[in-house]
């Protein structure tokens, strides 16, 4: 299996109904989610967009999400903003930093804390429609110009980040060395 190291840049906890999470230097994590967290659970309701039909009762393959630092600056250089864009605006549980292609990462890819906290990829995070609005409210761009509400909806496209599932229970700080272990499937020889 190929390795990356990152580095853990910050840690965020969400407790009310909204995208912004609080940052902390070091948060819990449970099989379930991240301790505190409003996206903490074995189960989820089915999204609009969902495979499955809207409403629908299943696994929770959003019990975190991430973001890097670098495709954060992507994406606001792309958008013209006059502040930087913040993993606690988009509602992010980690932002890390020095991994190549974060958004990329594939199901099965896992990242592994000192503590032998391991979270598991499940897939890309999309832009959303409400996230894209609320950010066009909070941000202003540098030439002044106000920024239309799918702005960041259009510029985050394949750069939003991931979203996963706890595979190992531990505590992650901020700072913390992340070991990303690349999914190898197996080979199966017929013969």
């Amino acid at each position: 299996m190929a390795k990356i190291i990152g580095s853990l840049i910050s840690v965020h906890i969400g407790k009310e109904d909204e995208f912004a999470k609080a940052a902390l230097s070091s948060v819990q994590v449970d099989l379930d989610g991240f301790v505190g967290d409003r996206h903490k659970g074995f189960t989820r309701v089915a999204y609009r967009g969902d495979t499955e039909p809207e409403g629908t009762l299943r696994r929770n393959n959003r019990q975190w999400t991430g973001v890097s630092v670098e495709e954060l600056s992507l994406i606001q250089e792309r958008m013209e903003l006059q502040e930087p864009l913040s993993a606690e605006t988009l509602g992010a549980n980690i932002c890390v930093a020095g991994i190549p292609n974060f958004s990329q990462l594939a199901k099965g890819d896992r990242l592994i804390f000192p503590s032998g906290a391991t979270l598991i990829v499940e897939t890309y995070n999309p832009p959303c429609t409400d996230m894209s609005e609320s950010i066009a409210e909070l941000h202003t761009t540098i030439s002044g110009e106000p920024i239309g509400r799918l702005e960041f909806s259009m510029q985050a496209k394949r750069i939003r980040g991931v979203v996963g599932s706890i595979e190992v229970a531990g505590v992650i700080n901020t700072g913390d060395e992340i070991v990303v272990q690349i999914y190898t499937p197996p080979r199966f020889d017929l013969e």
